[in-house]
């Protein structure tokens, strides 16, 4: 895990608004000191130089976590296939 920024507030739409030290990639997961998972990154916004990052949640308790500093996972999660059926004749 490694520090990627803090978390500046929850935005009217819902998303989580995060101030950046280093550069992440969409669909990353942040998570918190103790490793667990606070929102999933969707876009960033801002200036290349000190850019924002804007995430969807995963908590229902994100306003606790404002202010505080927020880590991302090394490890990105698998993603999930549907299976696809065949129908029967």
């Amino acid at each position: 895990m490694q520090e990627v920024g803090e978390i500046i507030h929850l935005a009217n739409s819902g998303r989580v608004i995060v101030r950046l030290t280093k550069a992440i990639e969409e669909g990353q997961i942040l998570c918190d000191k103790k490793s667990s998972k606070l929102a999933k990154v969707t876009e960033m916004i801002g200036p290349v130089a000190k850019p924002y990052a804007s995430a969807i949640p995963l908590t229902k308790n994100v306003k606790s976590f404002t202010g505080k500093k927020v880590f991302a996972l090394t490890t990105a999660s698998a993603k999930k296939y549907k299976k696809l059926r065949r129908k029967k004749r």
